[in-house]
């Protein structure tokens, strides 16, 4: 029989901990990785810590006592403040920004990346990492009341996995879902697969217990459950409306008290919040348009207290730098913009086509033009160099007489003209790099002719149009993001790639525990979707905030997720 280690609490140690901690002795792995592996098998964040400190002879730190910090306040942000309907199909940070002060997520993955118990005071994986058993919380109540249990959790899960919900998870939880005729044809007559959600993939064991239920393994199952959309809502929400603004029941230090889109989202500090009291008193979201030279007159005019990062405009950085008033954030990210193409779309249906529009672009002439060098370049598959999991392919190199040559093979010994949509965004930095980008193809043939859009306008087409620039925002996997955007037949799938090699890849490399096999596995699933030109993608993007010196206590987020606006103060 199997040996079972446990801890000095009783609490059982996923078997393979020991051989992470030697691999941590030998240097196979890294602390950053280390603590984001022992943490997602359910080592809590001190333990594992001191794991790291034991094995590395690093002397024990104790944390300084943080600034002074008093309560009471309004902190006003700025930031575009939109719809906030239903969290499973949140699309915008903004949404879930005004949202996570009132509903909360089950885990919380920290700006170090690691991924630590909120609603769930812990998790445990089975040895081959299909069975995920979350322990609840048992003294969480929501604000009409009611106390949060399992029959939340479930019914979460089983909304979010129900393809007519139209939730993005259903990509994330690929491993609980099936693939199954939805019996329509497509144009050729061919069937229209969907997903459904596995039969028993998620269990309630008891009032604070759930258990997962994996068709294949998968290590980030903690992590995926800090993505956006995955906030839990109240196992009534559906048929009490499904709007949360109508009926804002949650379980966070929060309430709803005023949205009107465009305008302004008002909250209010709530009593009896479960993990004690908070600092501000209410936390106001204010629109003051997408004009990034108007957020920072407000700031510094002291109309604002913090300006949303995308709302930082990088060519801006100097002028804030120089206000007497302000604190400039920054934050190294995964956030980025893809030009993608639709594969199954004329011309990008050629293969041939995609790889020459790819091959003409210098990267880091893009990023010096677009972003003033404020990034890394990236490498056309969506996984960037702070992603753990991270595969370091040979560099991009822009070859002119490569793409003529491809594109004549495909049919077009004369060049092509193809159209880009770009949403007209606030920063401009999407339409710089596609300014620049159009410039780099000109020598192969390829005139790029830029569609440019509202913003609005742009995100009402931007899984339609046959080529498009897309801004992604930051996630903490390579793995999370391919999954939500490259995977067969998800929602978020804007480019329709469908490559069932990339998928049995991705399978693979997510299901691997072993740090140094999973890279290399990653390395396979990079070089597929490189090679397969979906996507040509410039840079990755460093990230900004601004605030007063006012607020304190601000540690920004690389998804610029709002997850600390109830531990920040503002002083008076």
């Amino acid at each position: 029989m199997k040996k079972v280690l446990k801890d000095e609490t009783g609490k059982r140690i996923h078997p393979y901990v020991p051989e992470l901690c030697e691999e941590l002795r030998k240097g196979d792995v890294d602390r950053r990785e280390f603590l984001r592996t022992a943490t997602l098998l359910g080592v809590s964040a001190g333990a594992a810590y001191a794991m790291a400190g034991k094995i590395l002879g690093e002397p024990v730190v104790r944390q300084a006592m943080a600034q002074s910090q008093k309560p009471g306040g309004t902190l006003r942000n700025a930031m575009q403040v939109q719809e906030m309907t239903d969290p499973a199909t949140f699309d915008w940070t903004e949404k879930s920004n005004q949202a996570r002060h009132v509903v909360e997520y089950l885990v919380e993955t920290g700006p170090d990346n690691i991924t630590r118990p909120y609603l769930a005071k812990g998790w445990e994986a089975s040895d081959d990492l299909k069975t995920w058993t979350f322990n609840l919380r048992d003294d969480v109540k929501w604000n009409n009341g009611d106390d949060f249990n399992a029959d939340d959790v479930v019914f979460n899960f089983e909304r979010w996995l129900d393809p007519k919900t139209g939730s993005s998870n259903i990509g994330l939880f690929s491993s609980m879902v099936d693939e199954v005729d939805t019996g329509k044809k497509d144009n050729k007559g061919n069937p229209i697969m969907g997903k459904r959600m596995t039969g028993g993939a998620v269990e309630k064991v008891d009032a604070h217990t759930v258990r997962l239920n994996l068709n294949s393994p998968v290590l980030s199952v903690p992590e995926n459950l800090f993505n956006y959309p995955t906030a839990m809502v109240h196992r009534r929400f559906s048929e009490e409306g499904g709007d949360l603004t109508k009926n804002p029941v949650g379980t966070g230090p929060y309430t709803l008290d005023e949205l009107r889109v465009g305008e302004i989202c008002r909250l209010k500090k709530r009593a009896n919040y479960w993990r004690g009291d908070v600092f501000l008193d209410e936390i106001r979201y204010v629109d003051l348009g997408s004009d990034p030279s108007a957020n920072i007159a407000a700031l510094a005019s002291g109309q604002a207290d913090m300006i949303y990062g995308n709302l930082v405009d990088v060519s801006q950085l100097d002028l804030i730098e120089r206000l007497p008033n302000a604190v400039l954030h920054q934050v190294t990210t995964a956030q980025t913009g893809v030009a993608r193409m639709q594969m199954d779309k004329a011309p990008f249906d050629d293969i041939r086509v995609r790889q020459a529009v790819q091959a003409c672009m210098d990267h880091k002439s893009v990023l010096d033009i677009a972003y003033r060098g404020k990034g890394a370049i990236a490498e056309d598959h969506h996984v960037s160099p702070i992603h753990p999991e991270y595969a370091k392919l040979p560099a991009q190199k822009r070859d002119i007489e490569k793409a003529k040559k491809l594109l004549a093979d495909a049919g077009h010994p004369n060049g092509i003209t193809i159209t880009i949509d770009i949403g007209n965004t606030s920063g401009k930095w999407e339409l710089d790099s596609m300014q620049a980008f159009k410039e780099q193809c000109a020598p192969a043939g390829i005139n790029l002719q830029l569609n440019v859009m509202p913003s609005a306008q742009y995100w009402e087409i931007w899984d339609k149009t046959p080529f498009g620039m897309t801004s992604w925002t930051h996630r903490p996997l390579g793995v999370m993001v391919l999954n939500l955007g490259y995977r067969s037949g998800v929602p978020w799938n804007e480019s329709h790639y469908s490559n069932p090699a990339f998928d049995k890849a991705l399978d693979d490399a997510g299901a691997t525990l072993e740090v140094n096999d999973r890279r290399k596995k990653m390395e396979k699933v990079q070089g597929i979707l490189q090679n397969d030109a979906v996507i040509v993608q410039p840079f990755w993007r460093a990230v900004f905030s601004a605030t007063t010196t006012k607020v304190k206590g601000l540690k920004l987020h690389p998804t610029l997720y709002d997850t600390v606006l109830h531990r920040t103060s503002i002083e008076s």
